[in-house]
C-alpha cells in the first residue's frame, strides 16, 4: 500500500516528458498520429459496445417485470 503511494506520487513533469521522447524514438513523428487514431476507434467501439449492452439488459429487464 505505501509502495504504490510513493510510486504514484513520483510521477511528474520530467517523468511524463521522458514517456514521451521513448515513444517518439521508438515509433516516429509519422507513426503515432495512426496509433492514435487507431486507439480512438478501438475506444469508440468499445463505448459504441458497451450502450447497445446496456440497451439490451434494459429491454430484457423490462420484459421480466
Amino acid at each position: 500500500m505505501i509502495a504504490q503511494t510513493i510510486f504514484l506520487g513520483m510521477i511528474g513533469a520530467p517523468q511524463i516528458i521522458l514517456i514521451v521522447v521513448v515513444v517518439l524514438l521508438l515509433f516516429g513523428g509519422k507513426k503515432i498520429p495512426e496509433l492514435m487514431r487507431g486507439l480512438g476507434s478501438g475506444i469508440k467501439e468499445f463505448k459504441d459496445a458497451s450502450k447497445q449492452d446496456e440497451k439490451l439488459d434494459g429491454g430484457s429487464k423490462e420484459s421480466n417485470s
